[in-house]
């Protein structure tokens, strides 16, 4: 029988910029980034990879060696991650969720750091989402039924939106009339202050 065999690359290599005021340290791939707004810290361990530090800490390289189509997948992906670290420890990440609701209004209100949603579809029940460590959450003063989720990390960040969304998931109804709920309605970097 015919031996397939995966066709492999030699070397797959990204290089990514560091920018200005933040610090990137690498160790045995867990990856340390400090900048205005903190220090994030993130194990790449269970990606088999090169990642150092390059030219006087100004630039983050990956190096891949033979690696098959889909290792290869990993190389962006491990970029993207520590490129959003930057983004997070200099600018920070903000989510902005709506309340959605044809009749009962959604009560929401923080105790500490968990999130109570009351009065959901008019449910006695009271709904609790714990606030992931490092993210802050604010109800929109100029914004009705708004609350604004911000933090360092995008992936607590969206991980904490996603929760209060699903805490808010209709079951046994039909989703096209009852399209209650608590929904993302703006995701990104937090906007540079105008001057």
């Amino acid at each position: 029988p015919a031996h397939s065999q995966n066709m492999k690359t030699i070397l797959a290599s990204k290089t990514i910029e560091v920018p200005e005021g933040v610090t990137c340290d690498i160790s045995s791939r867990v990856v340390t980034v400090t900048g205005p707004r903190g220090k994030l810290t993130r194990s790449f361990k269970d990606i088999a990879c090169d990642l150092m530090v390059v030219g006087e800490g100004k630039q983050v390289r990956l190096d891949l060696w033979f690696a098959t189509k889909k290792q290869l997948a990993c190389v962006r992906t491990v970029m993207a991650h520590i490129d959003n670290m930057f983004t997070g420890v200099t600018r920070g990440f903000i989510y902005k969720m709506r309340f959605v609701y044809s009749h009962f209004p959604i009560n929401v209100t923080l105790t500490g750091k968990t999130v109570e949603i009351r009065n959901f579809l008019g449910e006695k029940r009271v709904r609790k989402v714990d606030l992931c460590d490092g993210v802050e959450y604010v109800r929109s003063a100029d914004v009705k039924d708004q609350i604004e989720l911000s933090g360092n990390d995008l992936t607590l960040v969206s991980l904490t939106a996603a929760k209060i969304q699903q805490a808010t998931n209709i079951r046994k109804k039909d989703l096209r009339k009852f399209l209650d709920g608590i929904y993302v309605s703006e995701k990104g970097a937090i906007p540079e202050p105008e001057e």
